[in-house]
């Protein structure tokens, strides 16, 4: 595409959906162009669900064409980047070329498996839909070959789970664990009623949830003990190989199931230099987002890191919260920039976290003078919040349709080996 008026975004996350959202309702008169490797867009704090099967992809996915099909000055690319070119203003991609006016990074973050190569090809990543089904896969055809088997050495290390990372998404897949080994796990494979179906949830940290408040962390760390989960924490897994999982303080856990959720990095790019990089590999932008040192290359989100702000001279925490501002301030700033008015710094409007751990548990610190909320109620808060944060309207009903069935239920009927590999 040689149009030179291009605003080009790479990404299609929170970040990126948001933008491209706010540039076409804003009236510009530059063409949008959005670029992902994937045709859909999907709502990663959902992920743990479909890999627990108590979720289908389609609840938290939708595709990007069907999405932005009413919009005009639109195009989507299906494709991966593999250089950025910024004298030419023109990137390559592994389908083509595509010249720029304005080209803003919003890829986020990958798994970050901190150089181990034995974690990286043996571990269970949570991160993309790829990964959330060859997880469900990974689980159920385990718990298949359990039910099966007379070796009780091998039948243990079928059903025993490792989580690595305390973060929300640990939290919250070794809670949905917990539930499935109450209600569903012995109910389905009555041959394994005899089995401990041990939980891990480990963490380098002294505690789990860091960056909450210490009242959401007590009260989730509590929660997943009362629920049988073996919290290990202040332990870092240092290597796993032949089915056992090994911590640095030279203990062991014998388990097929690594669940790795323990970082993330941002990826660099070919043709950015490196003195543009930050912590983590994220790109150093000003208080525009815009890549220090570099015209008219922007970044936002979890790939960026923006020291800036006053209350948050370390960058921002990588929550979709800051990538959905960030998104909405550019869009405003690139407007006001085509009409050749001021454009604002970005300054983060902290909504508060929280994290979902089982069944009517659930923490939320938020802003203003009822800051903690634990229970129930934050159980709520939870569901309501991501109900409203899904990407359509068809996407909010079927998976409210699909909570309310397994609460009164207390299961659900997605729990197949579905492996396009296998032949």
């Amino acid at each position: 595409m040689e149009n030179q008026n291009n605003i080009v975004i790479i990404g299609g996350g929170f970040a990126g959906v948001e933008l491209a959202e706010r540039l076409l309702d804003s009236g510009t008169d530059a063409h949008v162009i959005l670029i992902d490797k994937n045709n859909y867009n999907f709502f990663p704090p959902l992920l743990y669900q479909v890999a627990t099967g108590f979720l289908d992809v389609s609840n938290i996915s939708y595709p990007f064409r069907k999405h932005f099909s009413s919009k005009k000055g639109f195009s989507f690319i299906m494709g991966s980047l593999e250089e950025i070119m910024p004298d030419g203003k023109k990137i390559i991609l592994n389908c083509g070329d595509v010249f720029y006016s304005k080209l803003i990074i919003a890829t986020g973050t990958v798994t970050n498996y901190f150089g181990n190569v034995n974690i990286m090809d043996n571990a269970l990543p949570m991160k993309t839909i790829t990964d959330a089904i060859n997880l469900k896969n990974k689980i159920l055809e385990r718990l298949e070959k359990a039910s099966r088997t007379s070796d009780a050495e091998l039948r243990a290390k079928l059903t025993t789970f490792v989580i690595a990372g305390g973060g929300p998404t640990g939290v919250e897949i070794a809670g949905m664990l917990s539930e499935l080994r109450k209600n569903i796990l012995f109910r389905d494979y009555p041959e394994l009623k005899n089995i401990a179906f041990d939980i891990y949830l480990i963490d380098g940290l002294p505690t789990v949830l860091a960056p909450m408040s210490k009242e959401s962390q007590k009260y989730a760390q509590q929660s997943l003990e009362k629920s049988g989960v073996i919290v290990k924490l202040g332990q870092v897994v240092k290597d796993y190989a032949d089915g056992v999982v090994h911590l640095a303080d030279g203990t062991s856990i014998a388990s097929e199931n690594l669940i790795w959720t323990a970082g993330v990095t941002a990826q660099t790019f070919e043709g950015i230099p490196e003195d543009c990089y930050g912590k983590g590999n994220r790109l150093a932008v000003d208080s525009f987002s815009q890549v220090i040192g570099i015209n008219d290359i922007y970044a936002i989100g979890d790939t960026c890191i923006m020291t800036s702000d006053p209350a948050f001279p370390n960058g921002h925490p990588q929550l979709a919260q800051v990538a959905i501002q960030q998104a909405e301030l550019l869009a405003k700033n690139l407007v006001a920039q085509e009409k050749k008015k001021d454009k604002k710094p970005f300054i983060y409007k902290d909504k508060g976290s929280m994290a979902i751990i089982k069944r009517n548990r659930a923490v939320a610190d938020l802003p203003g003078p009822f800051k903690h909320f634990s229970g129930f109620f934050a159980w709520l808060i939870w569901i309501f919040v991501h109900l409203m944060s899904l990407i359509n309207v068809r996407n909010k009903i079927t998976t409210f349709f699909n909570w309310l069935n397994s609460y009164i239920t207390r299961d659900q009927p997605l729990r197949m080996i579905i492996d396009p590999s296998k032949k």
